[in-house]
């Protein structure tokens, strides 16, 4: 490979025009398709097989206009009560969003209150009729049995005697007392028919007061009077709502605030998920330019690799893009592959433009540096990103479709950057020239080959001594590994409480619409309001209306009797009879403990509810849809991890052809992973720091951030890993001793790794102050991640661990030795044939001449 890739760099070189143009052109193409097809983006996260989204994909056929996407909208008087105006102001104003494409129904809280209002005080005329209407039945029925038993006391009379009456006289008598008989039975007929109405409209009533009574727990203006909530339904769910759709809501809405009253919108209204790159993120960009500068000495070279990041990007970014027109993508998909892009593109081009500065300033050829640089460096750089694709690629193996296509994304914006790093990269440097390197250093080098060659020498006399951090770390290695382990599993003590979860308003900035409009919903309304769970029940066959209202509460009832849950309320039924859903009201907010438990309970309870209804009980809603997905995702994490971890001991037991180095490794790697979990649950499960970090509102992790933090620092501790460890190896295959090699490949790897590590920590840190919520906790779990793996694992517990190990750290078993393939990843073979041909005979480079 390193061959091939010494020839890519010489082509690069010499074809230069053709490369820059040829990715100028697949950067104008993926520019206009991510324009031209590019999709909306979504925060919907399902998972195929789950109760919540089997139950989701039923209603969709059943009840399509129960399914959209909700949104609520907080009006607030903040000087006493609601006035009529302001009441009259608000229904205009949601006039205006009902009449707005894409909205599907809006609920005025004001006239629903009314409602509710209005339907207590008919249920109160209802009473006092049937309460009437019963005394006069009970009247009618006490005169009909006074008339009966007069009736009967003639009929008794005259039996007595009409042995003594005419004929004609007996038969007339006759015909009147069954006429009488007649009338009082007709009446009592009437009675019966009367007393039949009643028991339907008591029946009727009781209905109503059931209803009224489910209904009572959702309120909509809240007891003081000040504050009132209109829920917005839209057609489409909410992430599929235009950025359009939702600024009209918010300008139809607004309205109010001319009457005096504060609006608030929750953030399925406001978010915006269009844009991925905000200040802070230009702000860690800023920071790997400065630390490039300090670096490299010139703007020049200092801006190649940021230049060289801003392709890759470009190009795996705007494919993602161009893919979402017929993919659904969640929004953190370009974000990661953006915050990956930047890191690695940076990261990979510095390390072939340092390798190649150091073989001019000893005086190599500037087409064969590039070449060589390109199949040495070079080299590193294709198995890193290997590493980091393959870490990537492996997220489809759960079995998670956005957890795919997230995956894939990133590692294709990775892929994106190695091949920027290693054919742009080149041609780049060959414009440059000389100017890679500053006047001063060259001024300083006086000549390109001895004073380079003694300098080097003395570096490395200076490592074997002892001096620099791989001397500091290597002098008592045990206290070293002791101490650095000892300080990883403090920081990873708070990962044993960790709970994951999707964010909710409550995860918002504290000055933002959104954190408001939650904050005063929990505050007047409940917590639970703010994540109501959506039960769906399917009905027997009934043909009553009746007696379906009947089941229908019962079932409602039977839910409320769950614990911890406020109410549930009769949402809708289905056309045909036989689909119910429910707003189920839990007691707390949508991410807490006790909610997540209430939709393990709803679900255990729902044989009981069949038992005894003969209805079956699902519950689906965003809710139930965002404790689904996290549960499987932390399912799915143990073979994740199981299959990262293997593929860590596989790879590096290639490269490093070792068996204990790639443990060692992996080890590291799994410390500086708990270590990261730990860090991010203390400031974000548990709020530490929260006011730096602005985390207002302290609660579950993001629940793919585990399984991410896994795929995305395997790679890059695989990065920093083969940059350091196969300098020590390319030492002790040159013939120094192992300790030595340990000392004197750290020394020449560990400014580049440093300069690398802390570029990649400021592109992360970065994202952690952005203005996507969700964003945050990502960024910094890299950010520290790589921070910790970078300066503590890699330079410091793997350098110690190897001095201590000695020759040992390199045994491999010689029957192992045999069938395992030499990867020559650090290019010892393509320096040792280059150097033995003749650079001269190897391509017809230009001279360097320093000094000119």
């Amino acid at each position: 490979m390193a061959f091939l890739l010494y020839r890519l760099g010489s082509f690069a070189y010499r074809r230069r025009w053709w490369v820059v143009s040829a990715w100028l052109a697949i950067m104008v193409a993926v520019g206009g398709s991510a324009v031209a097809f590019s999709g909306a983006l979504s925060n919907n996260f399902t998972i195929p097989g789950t109760e919540s989204q089997r139950v989701l994909n039923q209603l969709k056929e059943d009840m399509p206009e129960a399914v959209g996407g909700m949104g609520t909208i907080v009006f607030q008087n903040s000087d006493g009560e609601f006035t009529q105006e302001q009441r009259e102001a608000v229904s205009s104003a949601l006039d205006d969003v009902a009449s707005l494409d894409g909205v599907e129904n809006v609920v005025d809280p004001f006239v629903t209150a009314q409602e509710l209002t209005d339907s207590r005080a008919e249920l109160q005329t209802g009473r006092e009729e049937l309460k009437a209407g019963a005394q006069e039945l009970s009247d009618g029925a006490a005169q009909l049995d006074a008339a009966q038993a007069q009736l009967d006391a003639q009929r008794a009379q005259f039996e007595a005697s009409k042995g003594l009456l005419p004929a004609p006289q007996v038969d007339a008598t006759v015909a009147q007392l069954d006429a009488a008989q007649a009338e009082i039975d007709a009446q009592r007929q009437q009675l019966d028919e009367g007393q039949a109405e009643l028991d339907a409209a008591r029946t009727e009533l009781e209905r109503g007061e059931r209803l009224l009574e489910a209904s009572s727990g959702i309120q909509f203006v809240s007891e003081d009077s000040t504050t009132a909530v209109a829920s917005v339904q839209f057609i489409s769910a909410v992430d599929a709502v235009t950025p359009e759709t939702r600024e009209a809501v918010q300008e139809a809405a607004g309205a109010a605030t001319d009457a005096g009253l504060n609006v608030e919108y929750s953030k399925e209204i406001v978010q915006d998920i269009s844009e991925i790159f905000g200040p802070a993120e230009v702000i860690g960009l800023l920071v790997a330019a400065i630390v490039l500068i300090v670096m490299l000495g010139t703007l020049v070279a200092a801006g190649l690799p940021l230049l060289m990041a801003i392709v890759g990007v470009g190009v795996g970014v705007g494919i993602t893009f161009a893919l979402t027109g017929v993919i659904q993508m969640s929004s953190i998909s370009p974000v990661l592959a953006l915050m990956l892009g930047l890191a690695v593109g940076i990261d990979y081009s510095l390390f072939i433009v340092n390798r190649h500065r150091t073989q001019l300033l000893r005086g190599m050829p500037l087409q064969e540096s590039i070449a060589r640089a390109t199949g040495t460096a070079g080299n590193a750089v294709l198995f890193a990103g290997i590493t980091v694709i393959i870490a990537l690629a492996a997220l489809a193996v759960p079995g998670l479709p956005f957890l795919t296509i997230l995956g894939l994304s990133a590692a294709g914006t990775v892929a994106a950057a190695v091949l920027v790093a290693l054919t742009l990269t080149p041609a780049l440097l060959g414009f440059m020239g000389r100017k890679v390197i500053s006047k001063r250093r060259w001024a300083k080098a006086g000549t390109a080959t001895s004073t380079a060659e003694v300098e080097e020498h003395t570096a490395d006399d200076k490592a074997v001594a002892g001096s620099g951090w791989g001397g500091v770390v290597t002098r008592k290695p045990i206290l070293t590994v002791l101490a650095g382990v000892a300080a990883l599993a403090v920081l990873a003590l708070p990962a044993l409480e960790l709970r994951v979860g999707l964010p909710d308003g409550g995860s918002e900035p504290a000055d933002s619409t959104g954190y408001q409009a939650y904050t005063l919903v929990g505050e007047k309304f409940g917590e639970g309001t703010n994540g109501p769970l959506l039960a769906v029940g399917e009905l027997p066959a009934i043909d009553d209306d009746g007696d379906r209202t009947d089941l229908q509460l019962d079932v409602a009832d039977r839910l409320t009797e769950i614990d911890d849950v406020v109410t549930a309320v009769p949402a809708g039924i289905s056309d045909d009879g036989r689909t119910a859903i429910y707003q189920v009201i839990p007691e707390e907010g949508p991410a807490s403990e006790s909610t997540e438990q209430l939709v393990r309970d709803l679900r255990a309870e729902a044989g009981s509810i069949e038992d005894a209804t003969g209805v079956t009980v699902s519950v689906t809603g965003q809710t139930a849809a965002n404790i689904d997905v996290s549960a499987k995702l932390m399912e799915a994490m143990p073979l994740y991890l199981g299959i990262v971890v293997g593929l860590s001991l596989i790879l590096l037991l290639l490269v490093f052809r070792s068996i204990l180095v790639p443990l060692i490794a992996t080890a590291g790697f799994l410390l500086s992973l708990l270590a990261s979990f730990g860090a991010t649950v203390a400031i974000y499960q548990w709020g530490w720091l929260g006011d730096f970090f602005s985390v207002t509102n302290p609660g579950p992790i993001l629940s793919f951030l585990p399984i991410i933090l896994i795929g995305v620092l395997f790679g890059l501790a695989m990065d920093y890993q083969m940059f350091l460890v196969s300098g020590m190896r390319e030492s002790f295959v040159h013939g120094r001793p192992a300790r030595e090699a340990v000392r004197v490949g750290f020394s020449h790897g560990a400014r580049v790794v440093t300069a690398a590590a802390i570029i990649m920590v400021s592109v992360f840190a970065g994202f952690v102050f952005s203005h996507l919520t969700m964003v945050r906790p990502i960024g910094f779990g890299l950010a520290f991640g790589v921070l910790l793996d970078a300066f503590v694992v890699r330079m410091t517990l793997i350098p110690a661990a190897m001095h201590l190990l000695g020759r040992s750290a390199w045994w491999l078993p010689k029957w192992l030795d045999r069938i395992l393939p030499d990867v020559d990843v650090e290019g010892a073979r393509l320096e040792r044939k280059t150097d033995d041909d003749g650079a001269g005979q190897v391509a017809a480079s230009e001279p360097v001449h320093v000094g000119k």
